[in-house]
C-alpha cells in the first residue's frame, strides 16, 4: 500500500517511510469507509446550508446592501477554495491527514455555533429588551464565516483522498467505487440543504435554520471518531509545494542576478536551478516544475468560468427574491432553485458517459478534454444571457402592473408575478456547463500532470474556483463605482440594472473563450505511461491536439531500451512484447 499523501501537495514518488500496517476484515473496511462518507455528507450539508441563503441573511438580517451581500458571499466562497492548499500543506508537513481533518472539524464547529447564537432574538427570549447591536451581529457573523472557511478548506483538501487511502490495497476499481459513492454522498448533503434547511431558514427562522448545520457538523465529528482506531494513517513527511517554491525562488534569483555570457546557453530561467547549471536541485525535480508551464495557462482560462458559476448563490438569489415564489399556496424557498443544477448534473453525467461520448467515439469524432471544457464555457455564457432575458421580462411585467408584495425571511419584497421557475433554464444550463468544464477540468488536471505533481495541479484547479469568486466580488465593486448615480447594484435591485451585469459577464465569458481557444490550439496532450510516468525532458514542441509519441507504450516511443527493461524484469518473451 502506498504511503499517505496529502491530496494537493504530496510527492508520492518520494515517500520513504512505510505506512502503518492495518489488517481489516471486509466488514471492518466498510465500517471505516462509511464513517468517512458520513463525515463528508454532514460537512457538505453544513456548508451548503450556510452558503445557500447567505445573501438573504446578509440583506434581511444584517442590513447589508445587495452589492455588499454579494461581495460577502463571493469572498466567503473564494476563501473556502483557497484554504485547501494550506490545509494540504499542514497535513503534509505538520499534522498528518487524520489530525488535519479532525482539527478542521473542531474549528468548523465553533464557527457554526456562532451563527445561531447571533440569530436569536434575545430581547423576546429573555423578555428584557437587550439584544446584540447590528455592528456586533455583523462582526460575529463574519468571524463565524472565517472559521467555517478555514474548517471547510482543511476538510476539502484531505477527506476524499484519506478515504481512498483506506482502499488502496484493493486496487483502482475499489478507489473508483469509493469516489462514486463519495460524490453521491456530497449530493445527498446538498439536496437536504437546498430543500429542508433553506425552507426552515426562510419560512421559520434563521436561528433554527443555522442550528441544523451546527448539529450536522457535530455529527460529522462523531462519524470521523467512530473509526479512529482502525484508520490507516501516517506521520507527515513534507510537502512537494515547499520544494517547488524553493526551485522557483532559486531560479528567479539566479536569473535576475547573473550577467555571465555562459548563462545564454541555458534554455530557460528555471533551468538555472538544476545542479548541472550551478543550482541545488535534481534535474527531474526542475523538469516537474517546468511541466506546470503547460498546464497553468489552461487553468487560468477557467477563472472566469467560476465567476459565472458563483452567480447561482448570489445574483440569481437576488433575482429570485423578486419573482413569484408561491405555487399552489406553497412558498418555494428561493435558494432551492439550485436543486435544478444538481438535477442537471445527475441526468447529464450518465447520458454523456454511456451514450453521447461512446457514440461520438464510434463515429470517429474526437471530443478532446479541451473541447469539452470550451463547450462548457460556451454554455456558461449562454446561462448569463438567459438570466439577462429573464431579468428584462421580470421588470417589464412589473412595469405593466404585474407585481405583488411577498415576505421572505420576515422581509417584504416587491416581486414580479413572473414565476421563479422561469429561472430553471439558467440553473440547468450552469449544471450542464459543469458536466463539461468542471468535471472534465478535474480529469484534465489529473491526466495531464505527472504523478508527482498531480496533487499540486489539483490544488491549482481548486484555486481557480477561489479566484473566480474573488474576481466576481471585485467586479461588483468596479461596476457600482463606474455606474455611480445609476448603480447596477443598488440596495433595491428593482431600481438597478443587473441585466446589464449579466450581459457583461456573458460578454467577458465569450472573450475568455476566445483566449482559451488560442491556448487550446497550441496545447500538446501528454500521455504518462507505465514506462515513463514523469514528463519528457523537452516541452518545446507544440501542436493542435497532438500527443507525445515518446511516452506511449506502443508505437514510436517504445524503443529497444524499453524492451530490454521488460525482458529483464518480467516473464514476458520477446514475441509477447
Amino acid at each position: 500500500m502506498a504511503s499517505e499523501t496529502a491530496p494537493l501537495l504530496k510527492d508520492n514518488a518520494e515517500n520513504s517511510q512505510a505506512k502503518k500496517s492495518v489488517s481489516l476484515t471486509h466488514s471492518g473496511r466498510m465500517h471505516i469507509v462509511l464513517c468517512i462518507l458520513c463525515c463528508e455528507l454532514c460537512e457538505r450539508l453544513t456548508y451548503y446550508s450556510i452558503v445557500a441563503n447567505l445573501v438573504v441573511y446578509c440583506t434581511n438580517k444584517l442590513g447589508y446592501t445587495s452589492a455588499d451581500a454579494v461581495t460577502v458571499s463571493l469572498v466567503f466562497s473564494g476563501t473556502s477554495y483557497f484554504v485547501p492548499v494550506l490545509g494540504g500543506w499542514v497535513a503534509d508537513s505538520i499534522s498528518g491527514r487524520y489530525n488535519a481533518i479532525y482539527g478542521s472539524l473542531l474549528i468548523y464547529f465553533v464557527g457554526t455555533v456562532v451563527l445561531p447564537l447571533i440569530s436569536i432574538d434575545y430581547g423576546t427570549l429573555l423578555d428584557s429588551g437587550a439584544e446584540l447591536t447590528l455592528s456586533q451581529q455583523r462582526g460575529f457573523y463574519i468571524f463565524g464565516l472565517c472559521l467555517i472557511a478555514i474548517g471547510t478548506g482543511g476538510i476539502k483538501s484531505n477527506v476524499g483522498p484519506f478515504g481512498a487511502q483506506q482502499l488502496e490495497d484493493l486496487g483502482e476499481g475499489a478507489i473508483q467505487t469509493f469516489f462514486n459513492w463519495f460524490y453521491w454522498f456530497i449530493n445527498i448533503g446538498a439536496a437536504i440543504a437546498y430543500s429542508l434547511v433553506v425552507y426552515v431558514q426562510q419560512e421559520i427562522s434563521f436561528a433554527w435554520g443555522y442550528t441544523i448545520p451546527a448539529i450536522s457538523i457535530l455529527l460529522s465529528i462523531v462519524a470521523l471518531l467512530l473509526g479512529r482506531n482502525k484508520y490507516i494513517t501516517m506521520p507527515p513527511e513534507g510537502s512537494i509545494l515547499t520544494r517547488i517554491c524553493k526551485i522557483l525562488w532559486q531560479a528567479i534569483s539566479k536569473c535576475c542576478g547573473s550577467n555571465s555570457s555562459d548563462d545564454m546557453e541555458i534554455k530557460s530561467c528555471i533551468d538555472r536551478a538544476k545542479q548541472e547549471n550551478g543550482g541545488s536541485f535534481l534535474s527531474e525535480h526542475v523538469e516537474q516544475v517546468k511541466c506546470l508551464a503547460r498546464i497553468v495557462p489552461v487553468l487560468c482560462c477557467m477563472i472566469m468560468y467560476w465567476t459565472i458559476y458563483a452567480q447561482m448563490q448570489t445574483t440569481y438569489i437576488l433575482q429570485g427574491e423578486r419573482m413569484n415564489l408561491v405555487y399552489n399556496s406553497f412558498t418555494f424557498p428561493v435558494a432551492s432553485l439550485s436543486l435544478f443544477n444538481n438535477i442537471s448534473l445527475l441526468l447529464l453525467i450518465p447520458i454523456m458517459d454511456t451514450l453521447v461520448y461512446p457514440y461520438l467515439e464510434r463515429k470517429g469524432y474526437n471530443l478532446t478534454l479541451l473541447k469539452r471544457i470550451g463547450f462548457g464555457m460556451f454554455l456558461a455564457a449562454v446561462s448569463m444571457a438567459v438570466a439577462a432575458g429573464v431579468e428584462v421580462a421580470r421588470k417589464n411585467i412589473m412595469q405593466d402592473g404585474g407585481y405583488n408584495t411577498q415576505v421572505i425571511a420576515n422581509a417584504s419584497y416587491n416581486a414580479s408575478t413572473l414565476s421563479v421557475f422561469a429561472q430553471i433554464p439558467q440553473y440547468f444550463i450552469v449544471g450542464a456547463s459543469e458536466v463539461f468544464t468542471s468535471i472534465t477540468g478535474l480529469e484534465f488536471a489529473y491526466s495531464q500532470s505527472p504523478k508527482a505533481l498531480q496533487g499540486v495541479v489539483m490544488g491549482l484547479f481548486l484555486l481557480t474556483t477561489g479566484l473566480g469568486s474573488y474576481v466576481g466580488s471585485l467586479l461588483v465593486i468596479i461596476v457600482n463605482a463606474a455606474t455611480k448615480g445609476h448603480e447596477w447594484f443598488p440596495d433595491e435591485i428593482n431600481e438597478g440594472y443587473i441585466e446589464y451585469y449579466f450581459i457583461l459577464l456573458s460578454a467577458m465569458m465569450v472573450i475568455n473563450l476566445g483566449i482559451f481557444c488560442i491556448v487550446a490550439h497550441y496545447y500538446t496532450y501528454v500521455q504518462y505511461g507505465i514506462l515513463n510516468p514523469e514528463p519528457p525532458p523537452d516541452y518545446g514542441s507544440v501542436g493542435k491536439g497532438s500527443e507525445s509519441p515518446d511516452i506511449k507504450l506502443n508505437g514510436e516511443g517504445f524503443d529497444q531500451r524499453d524492451k530490454a527493461v521488460l525482458l529483464k524484469d518480467s516473464s514476458l518473451s520477446e514475441s509477447e512484447i
